[in-house]
């Protein structure tokens, strides 16, 4: 082989070396997200979104864009859920659920939202990486996804990985593999009630929006 050919191929290797080391945590947090994961908690949070009268789903930011990726199946699932902030959103009441999704779990409006759910008396369900945070405290069920929250929480697996800390921020920006962690932990949890209540794709597929 060439010089220029072992060149070549060296810089080919050399391309998207970052790409390849994220997604090699964001495969690993995925998983040590399942290893520690309490299934009974998980059980219970399905057993009274089955239950409930309506279900809220809130967080914010990137946070946010994941509980309305949830809100969006469960409403394929044919169940009555909102996204709270939305303009046609209703009140919340007595016999309703709230998923609220917060990495750090102290995310001031998540929280201030949380303590009103709770004085309402509906059911709070809270996924967090911090389960011993103010909104995971005032939870009545609280789902734990392993991942790294904007406060640094759960960072001790891909400084281990990486070896050094300096480019965490690099590899895993901000809350990120808690996001990821709680987008997929939230489709399995689907696919959990597709179970549970004898539902098949073709059936998700007919509640699906045919002006998009």
């Amino acid at each position: 082989m060439s010089p220029e050919q072992n060149n070549k191929n060296e810089s080919e290797a050399a391309k998207c070396t970052t790409l390849a080391a994220s997604m090699d945590i964001l495969t690993k947090h995925i998983t040590r997200a399942l290893e520690d994961l309490d299934v009974d908690s998980v059980s219970d949070m399905l057993d009274i979104i089955l239950d409930a009268n309506n279900i809220f789903v809130m967080g914010t930011g990137r946070s946010g864009l994941v509980g309305r990726a949830f809100a969006t199946r469960l409403m394929h699932l044919g169940l009555r859920v909102y996204v709270v902030g939305e303009s046609t959103t209703p009140a919340l009441r007595k016999g309703d659920v709230a998923v609220a999704i917060s990495g750090s779990g102290e995310t001031m409006s998540i929280v201030d939202l949380g303590k009103v759910i709770k004085e309402i008396g509906a059911t709070l369900v809270v996924v967090t990486s911090n389960p011993g945070s103010s909104l995971g405290r005032m939870a009545d069920i609280t789902v734990k996804i392993f991942g790294r929250s904007k406060d640094g929480g759960g960072d001790y697996l891909a400084r281990h990985l990486l070896g050094q800390y300096a480019k965490l921020s690099e590899l895993a920006p901000l809350g990120t593999t808690f996001e990821i962690s709680a987008l997929v932990f939230l489709d399995a949890a689907i696919a959990e009630l597709m179970t549970r209540m004898g539902k098949q794709s073709a059936d998700l597929e007919e509640m699906h929006d045919k002006l998009q």
